[in-house]
């Protein structure tokens, strides 16, 4: 019964788990030739066929022969700026030439690597004077450089498969709803609308005139030409229905206004979130 070479990490229990074969030094007492499954076997059956690749421990797959010598240079703790190129070289034409007994034409590009670690370790070991030796570029800079590469993608999609993807860690969930949902707007808060009203006021007093007069100003006129302004039934700014350039006087009674609008229910005042901007548009006007 013939048995391939494994890899080095290659799984030690991948057929210990179907069958273990009996120890040699076994005791006189003990008998069994074999144990299937946990049972032990005390006579080898007479028609048993054991294929010749039945022990087979298939090697470690690899995406290229990149990941290979990056696979050969983590295992054996070597620093990626300074490879040794002798043991690196040797254990990976011996690597090689298992798969080129399996595969030749998967083989192909892990010859064309080979190639090239035997064409850097020659010009490692050739003598050079030294004059040549300060100008040339070390010949496993551009070997080092792709390794380093694809080491930083190889990473990078690992961080992207442990990404959550839709379809195999998560579904979606769609629930049909067959009556349309009506808009609700949120309420005002009594303390946003305070908050605008004194930055109003506080506006209106930077900007006053300091003229002595008497003028009469009427609530339900400024009623109406607030109502005027939102004639078209979009929303409207809160503080452009106030003409601060007129005076404190006039943005008082057009804030009486406004109130007076909104308590008989002819306009509505309206706010995203808290602190946010308050508008203003006509009860029961559809806004585009």
């Amino acid at each position: 019964m013939s048995t391939s070479a494994a890899a080095n990490d290659a799984d030690p229990g991948t057929a210990a788990d179907v069958v273990g074969l009996a120890p040699s030094a076994a005791g006189a007492g003990d008998a069994r030739v074999a144990t299937v499954r946990g049972e032990a076997m005390l006579v080898m059956p007479p028609d048993l066929y054991i294929p010749p690749d039945a022990l087979e421990v298939f090697l470690d797959t690899f995406e290229g022969p990149l990941d290979l010598l990056l696979y050969l240079i983590r295992k054996a703790n070597i620093d990626i700026l300074d490879i040794p190129m002798a043991r690196l070289t040797e254990q990976y034409l011996e690597y090689v030439e298992l798969m080129r007994r399996r595969n030749l034409e998967l083989a192909a590009e892990y010859l064309l690597m080979a190639a090239l670690l035997m064409e850097i370790k020659s010009r490692m070991l050739l003598p050079r004077p030294r004059a040549m030796r300060e100008e040339e570029e070390d010949p496993r800079a551009e070997l080092v450089r792709r390794l380093m590469e694809y080491e930083n993608m190889k990473l990078a999609a690992q961080k992207l498969d442990a990404l959550p993807v839709l379809g195999r860690d998560f579904l979606t969930v769609e629930v049909w709803i067959e009556q349309a949902a009506v808009q609700r707007l949120p309420q005002v808060r009594a303390e946003d609308l305070m908050a605008a009203w004194q930055s109003l006021l506080m506006h209106a007093r930077m900007t006053r005139h300091h003229k002595v007069t008497r003028e009469e100003l009427s609530v339900r006129e400024f009623m109406s030409v607030i109502l005027r302004r939102l004639q078209s039934g979009q929303f409207a700014n809160f503080t452009s229905l106030f003409d601060v350039d007129k005076g404190v006087a006039v943005v008082v009674v057009s804030f009486l206004a406004v109130l007076e609008l909104v308590r008989e229910s002819l306009i509505e005042v309206t706010q995203s979130e808290p602190y946010a901007p308050i508008y203003v548009k006509l009860a029961h006007a559809q806004s585009e």
